[in-house]
């Protein structure tokens, strides 16, 4: 893969997969742009637009585990998709991880062999 291929990971150094992924681009020779949602959050436009690259409703971003996703109740149906964006920009834990973007496409990579869809053939 060239080094100039761009792709971007949305990483959480705390997540094994998230490494994992990270680690999986990185041995195709390439860099790739990480961006470190938890401290620095997608704007509103930003995350919509993953959405609709990936064709995900915003629940189906949801993380729960280690989130407060519980707390917060999100569970309920009566969460509109513009309020479950706002909690995801609220609380970045709340965002399903990683998310990795390529010229081949946009995709939430768990498990992260699921990367490898996305990587171009060698």
């Amino acid at each position: 893969m060239s080094q100039t291929t761009p792709i971007t990971i949305y990483h959480n150094v705390n997540c094994t997969t998230s490494r994992n992924t990270l680690a999986m681009i990185r041995n195709t020779g390439v860099e790739p742009e990480i961006i470190l949602y938890v401290e620095t959050p997608p704007s509103r436009e930003t995350l919509k637009g993953l959405l609709a690259a990936m064709n995900m409703e915003p629940r189906e971003l949801l993380r729960r585990k280690g989130t407060p996703y519980d707390e917060l109740k999100l569970d309920k149906p009566h969460w509109t998709d513009d309020q479950l964006i706002a909690q995801m920009l609220a609380h970045p834990l709340l965002i399903e991880r990683p998310i990795v973007i390529t010229p081949l496409g946009t995709r939430v990579c768990r498990p992260s062999e699921q990367v490898l869809d996305l990587l171009p053939d060698p």
